[in-house]
């Protein structure tokens, strides 16, 4: 089982890679049968080229985003953080704020991540 300490620097290694922008850079980050669902009341993406694809759809809705892990909690496989991501589409800005919960093999990949927020934790402007 991953240390904390190994963790938290996977978390590091994913707020670049969100940060950079690169679609294919984050998917490496999960396994090959891996499940993510942002936000998770959306049907999950299922493997790794499904969670390529959500990415490149993000990453050519917006003109430029930051994401930030204001938070990471760590207790065995998983880790929570609390979640930033303030994004520029069409001209407009908006802040998305919320919850990701990763499950975390013995490689430090990702096996899973769910997203927690709704419209409420949407802000404009």
């Amino acid at each position: 089982m991953p240390s904390p300490d190994q963790l938290r620097s996977r978390i590091t290694d994913y707020v670049e890679a969100v940060n950079s922008r690169d679609a294919k850079a984050i998917a490496a980050l999960f396994t090959e049968d891996a499940r993510q669902a942002d936000p998770v009341s959306n049907p999950p993406n299922i493997g790794r080229a499904a969670i390529t694809a959500f990415f490149e759809t993000s990453i050519g809705g917006s003109e430029s985003w930051t994401f930030t892990a204001k938070a990471v909690h760590t207790c065995a496989n998983k880790v929570a953080i609390d979640f930033e991501i303030a994004l520029v589409t069409g001209g407009a800005s908006m802040t998305i704020d919320g919850i990701e919960v990763f499950d975390v093999n013995e490689d430090g990949l990702f096996i899973s991540v769910d997203a927690y927020w709704d419209e409420s934790d949407l802000s404009f402007g």
